[in-house]
């Protein structure tokens, strides 16, 4: 029977808190660690992908990184990929210690924009073994443009974040936006998305719905496409061509050094966050792709 075991590790100056997923087993298991979407809290997505795989015979990690939910660390609900990435690779040491783990067998599994900060650890840390990316959201210079309505936008964004930054610099105030809003032009997503926006999907209190104006910069020059020829380990990528930018999928997929394979399922982006049979697909998917490759 799974078993759920709230956590904490450290993570430079901060403590990160966590819910480790644990198999009945009583011997010790396979460990993924576990994140999802850009913005998001534990209790979005990463705790559901982490007992899925617990269910399944992983000790599975999902948790809160630096300056989001219930871990420390300033400044708050920051969209920094470097701090992200390096709370990943702490996240990774944490499970490579716990008695319960085993530490030869590490994998990783990344829902969305973590697709791109668990792949990005991957490329840098010889300790994962195993790569699993769930409707994984990878960018370079020229699918932003795309999704974010060409290079002036995203000039402008940029041009917008450095303003914040310099602001934050002098004063130490953070300018914040709606992440998600079907009435402030300014929200990173000003579309009408109900995983959201509904309370009894990922519009819960845990999650404040609010974007820092000044991580833009960060998250538009962030070039994961470019990390696939880094990352040597078995990967395995679930995605649908209704989801988020198939392209940057099937360009980072060509591009991986390792072994690689894809599965296109149906489904919208936020379908695999919490939906079925998205969501079983996908952790079957992952977790048998685990099964072959850590061993």
């Amino acid at each position: 029977m799974t078993t759920q075991h709230r956590v904490t590790f450290p993570s430079g100056t901060a403590t990160l808190t966590g819910n480790l997923f644990l198999p009945g087993s009583g011997t010790p298991a396979p460990g993924i660690v576990v994140a999802g979407t850009w913005t998001s809290v534990k209790e979005l997505m990463a705790d559901r992908y982490a007992e899925q795989l617990a269910d399944r015979g992983y000790a599975a990690l999902s948790f809160d990184f630096s300056g989001f939910g219930e871990s420390g660390g300033e400044p708050r609900d920051v969209e920094d990929p470097a701090r992200k990435v390096r709370d990943i690779q702490q996240a990774v040491t944490f499970l490579a210690a716990h008695p319960a783990i085993d530490a030869g067998r590490l994998g990783a599994l990344g829902i969305c924009a973590a697709a791109m900060y668990m792949a990005d650890n991957a490329a840098h840390d010889p300790r994962i073994g195993s790569l699993a990316l769930v409707a994984p959201w990878l960018h370079d210079a020229a699918i932003c443009e795309a999704a974010y309505g060409g290079a002036e936008a995203v000039a402008e964004r940029i041009e917008t974040a450095r303003r914040a930054r310099a602001r934050f610099a002098e004063t130490g105030e953070i300018d914040y936006v709606p992440v998600v809003s079907t009435t402030d032009a300014r929200a990173a997503m000003p579309y009408d998305i109900d995983f959201y926006l509904n309370p009894a999907r990922g519009g819960i209190p845990a999650w404040p719905n609010r974007f820092a104006v000044m991580a833009w910069e960060d998250w538009l020059t962030y070039d994961s496409i470019a990390l696939a020829p880094k990352i040597t380990q078995p990967t395995m990528l679930v995605h649908s061509e209704d989801a988020a930018i198939p392209d940057g999928a099937r360009r980072f997929h060509a591009g991986l050094a390792g072994p690689r394979a894809i599965l296109w399922a149906e489904g919208s982006q936020f379908d695999f966050y919490d939906q079925e049979p998205q969501v079983t697909l996908a952790a079957d998917t992952a977790a048998a792709h685990f099964g072959r490759t850590l061993r």
